[in-house]
């Protein structure tokens, strides 16, 4: 499969999970990085959710700590997301720390 490698990198980038997913279903690399990337997809959406209820709540100085907590979190997944492209870059399929041993797709 020429796109192997491709539809791999795409998973760790935002919604793009959902090319590899739908071009290569079955393939054992691809559902791999696809089930890390739709991981990392979700706990940025529930990070991001938790953060505007805690700004809410607490107001505008709620506001700066949730706006920077979600700042050094999403520091962490973009660590996350480079860690994961540069392993599907080198066909490797190795779980990322925190978040590796979660699996949605089976």
């Amino acid at each position: 499969m020429e796109n192997k490698k491709l539809y791999c990198i795409l998973a760790y980038i935002g919604p793009l999970w959902l090319v590899g997913l739908l071009s290569a279903p079955n393939e054992p690399d691809v559902k791999f990085h696809v089930n890390q990337g739709i991981v990392l997809t979700i706990a940025d959406v529930i990070l991001y959710i938790v953060a505007a209820i805690f700004a809410a709540i607490l107001g505008w100085r709620g506001a700066i700590l949730a706006s920077l907590i979600y700042f050094v979190v999403s520091i962490a997944i973009l660590v996350l997301v480079i860690m994961g492209i540069m392993n599907a870059n080198n066909g490797l399929q190795k779980e990322l720390p925190i978040i590796g041993k979660i699996k949605i797709l089976k």
